[in-house]
């Protein structure tokens, strides 16, 4: 089967004015224009097949809005090739827009004071919907996304987690393979999140939808997307399965022990008792928290060292979190070139 996307070598470049700040800059940029270029987007490669839900993520700035941009046919690539269902977006901007639909965590396709149902029909007439296909559709959604309430009232009366469920709605009411996610729980409450996320789920399993998502929100990620590629200065860094990432780098744990007395603690005395990897803190005169790297010790071993050393009324083990992890890469602290020992 062929993939629904492909992106071959693709480079996105820009030209960025380079000014002189005040009056005289901005005149002197009048009379001479001085433009630096950058790359936004840096030889990337991947595809997704149909029926795929792919994380696509990365620090600001990293070139995932272009990459998507590039995806719904509103940029032209500088160098390489993106086919979106066997055409070229930019070149086939009408009949692309057929085949995708998108949901912005922070605009709407709403219009603002009609009736949100007024809305669904309108763009069913843009997309050309066949009345019967629409109908069955509108239902589905409807009933999905328990809409029923929400139908007569104009989008500028929702609730934020409201207006949400009517743009997914708005933008699968013409039946696109594909949709893009950009940041699409941003601002709801935890059980919106839910609902949402469930939605997708729902959509990717029983009708096949192709879900690419830009998200910071891990939970999203966790939820919805097996596969996540990861883009850092334009380039793609990782493409694989989420869970391996959290495999690969969850290597960090952490020790913390709730004291039983109140005798005085030595913090460099007690930390050159355990293994030189682990490091030792007193965050409060009544516990100690140690963290130390798993592939080196057992959890089990730091647990016996501070046993024969501290009078231990309680002791939690955590694991390094998934938001902790892609934390760390986004920040440079961890990086996929690294090598696990032994």
């Amino acid at each position: 089967m062929a993939p629904i996307i492909s992106a071959s070598h693709v480079s996105k470049k820009f030209k960025r004015a380079k000014k002189n700040p005040g009056f005289t800059g901005a005149l002197k940029h009048l009379v001479k224009p001085v433009f630096t270029e950058f790359t936004a987007v840096d030889d990337v490669s991947f595809t997704i097949e149909p029926g795929e839900s792919v994380a696509y993520v990365g620090p600001n700035g990293a070139g995932k809005s272009t990459t998507v941009k590039l995806l719904t046919g509103i940029l032209v690539p500088s160098a390489g090739e993106v086919t979106v269902c066997d055409i070229h977006p930019f070149e086939n901007r009408q009949e692309n827009a057929r085949n995708i639909g998108v949901v912005f965590g922070q605009r709407t396709q709403l219009w603002w004071d009609i009736p949100v149902v007024e809305s669904l029909r309108m763009l069913g007439d843009i997309y050309d919907v066949p009345t019967d296909q629409f109908k069955a559709t509108f239902a589905e959604l409807t009933e999905v996304l328990d809409l029923g309430p929400l139908l007569n009232v104009p989008a500028r009366q929702l609730s934020l987690g409201q207006r949400m469920r009517c743009d997914l709605a708005a933008s699968l009411i013409h039946n696109p393979p594909i949709l893009y996610l950009d940041e699409p729980t941003i601002g709801l409450d935890v059980s919106v999140k839910a609902r949402f996320r469930e939605f997708v789920k729902y959509m990717n399993a029983e009708r096949g939808l192709t879900v690419m998502l830009t998200s910071h929100d891990i939970g999203d990620i966790q939820e919805l997307c097996p596969r996540m590629i990861m883009i850092d200065k334009g380039k793609i860094i990782y493409d694989g399965a989420f869970a391996e990432v959290t495999r690969r780098f969850g290597w960090e744990q952490k020790v913390l022990v709730t004291l039983s007395g109140d005798e005085q603690l030595n913090v460099a005395h007690l930390a050159s008792g355990l293994p030189d990897h682990a490091s030792v803190t007193q965050p409060l005169p009544e516990s100690v928290e140690v963290i130390f790297d798993s592939r080196l010790s057992t959890s089990g071993e730091i647990v016996r060292d501070l046993a024969m050393a501290l009078p231990i009324a309680d002791i939690r083990i955590e694991e390094t979190s998934a938001e902790s992890i892609i934390r760390n890469l986004y920040e440079g602290a961890l990086s996929f070139e690294e090598r696990i020992d032994g």
